[in-house]
């Protein structure tokens, strides 16, 4: 379904449902991304890429999340909190435009409905690189959002599946490289990212998720990421993937082809200690 752009509106992006974002939120409709990320939930990205959004925010790249889901079967908040929530990360990170397919929370797939939605999505942005969920990871989601953006990204570049954004066909898109990021479950990486410059905008894009995350005046019922101990993890991950690299934090990555290297010296890392 498309839907006409309205100031101060956020598109929930090919959904069915339009959702209001502060009348500051600016640069709803993007042409071009130089990198999206990818989630099955709102606050996937922000635990797991969002130092790396910031940073490529910071240096000029235009970034943006699309949420697959609003993370409506979550034990605490309403999808239309997450919604606010999500708004106010995005804000934080200096994201050129965040959407939501309204896909339902808990039965991610690929379905051709929902690799279409997909498909519309990357065709519109046109992404250069695309960031996704884990391979694998506990909660079953994030592993089907991983396949969804994947065989999206691949498909988006067949021209015999036809897309249309306002009554245009859309033209074929297929994205340069595709990473997952590494979530919950402890997964080495193929090469991490140095965002100690940007660890608390990463940090202040998580606790925008109020609803989410432990806070002392929230009293909703504990879950896995509400505990003073996930703050602690995230920090304790973070550290350990910039652990020999000279950075004291970092974020993890996975590819998923052969990543081509011109350069040796821009491999090296920023400390020789052994």
């Amino acid at each position: 379904m498309m839907m006409a752009v309205q100031k101060s509106v956020f598109i929930s992006a090919f959904a069915v449902q339009l959702q209001k974002w502060p009348s500051a939120y600016p640069n709803l409709l993007p042409m071009k991304l130089d990198i999206l990320a990818l989630a099955s939930h709102p606050d996937d990205a922000e635990m797991s890429c969002s130092g790396t959004l910031a940073l490529h925010a910071q240096m000029g790249y235009r970034t943006g999340i699309v949420d697959f889901t609003r993370g409506e079967l979550g034990t605490r908040g309403t999808p239309e909190l997450r919604d606010a929530e999500a708004a106010e990360a995005a804000k934080i990170l200096g994201l050129t435009w965040r959407g939501n397919l309204g896909l339902p929370d808990g039965f991610v797939g690929t379905t051709p409905d929902q690799v279409i939605k997909v498909i519309e999505v990357l065709r519109f942005a046109q992404p250069e690189v695309v960031l996704c969920n884990a391979p694998s990871d506990r909660h079953p989601d994030h592993g089907s959002g991983a396949e969804l953006a994947i065989r999206a990204c691949f498909m988006a570049g067949l021209a015999k599946i036809e897309t249309h954004w306002e009554g245009q066909k859309q033209q074929v898109w297929r994205p340069k490289q595709v990473f997952h990021y590494i979530q919950d479950q402890l997964i080495k990486p193929d090469f991490v990212i140095d965002i100690t410059n940007h660890w608390d905008t990463k940090l202040a894009s998580i606790k925008a998720f109020k609803s989410q995350f432990y806070d002392s005046s929230n009293e909703g019922p504990e879950t896995y990421i509400s505990t003073p101990e996930f703050w602690r993890f995230l920090g304790s991950r973070a550290m350990e993937y910039g652990h020999g690299t000279g950075a004291q934090y970092a974020e993890g990555f996975i590819k998923t082809r052969q990543m081509l290297v011109t350069n040796l010296l821009d491999l090296t890392p920023k400390t020789t200690l052994v």
